[in-house]
């Protein structure tokens, strides 16, 4: 049982780490750049909702880190959704 335990906080640590920095480089160049052309909406919504699903789904099954790395995911994809709303007229 101990090795499960270990298991979850390796692959949590894991989930967690790219859950930050999946979209925090593309936050930073949109930024940066103050264009958001070449990222797609349907992208960031997917993005969005799969981090919300995992969030409800955690929180069932009293998940720590599949919460926090999807809060981080869910609000890493909102400041997209909303970089790509201000800076791309086309939305």
């Amino acid at each position: 049982m101990a090795i499960l335990v270990i298991f979850e906080k390796v692959f949590g640590g894991i989930a967690f780490a790219t859950s930050v920095i999946g979209l925090v480089p593309q936050i930073y160049k949109s930024f940066k750049t103050k264009s958001t052309g070449d990222i797609s909406m349907i992208m960031l919504w997917n993005y969005f909702v799969c981090s919300a699903s995992w969030i409800i789904y955690g929180l069932m099954v009293n998940s720590s880190f599949v919460i926090w790395s999807n809060v981080v995911g869910l609000i890493t994809s909102l400041i997209s959704i909303l970089q790509k709303r201000y800076y791309d007229e086309s939305c």
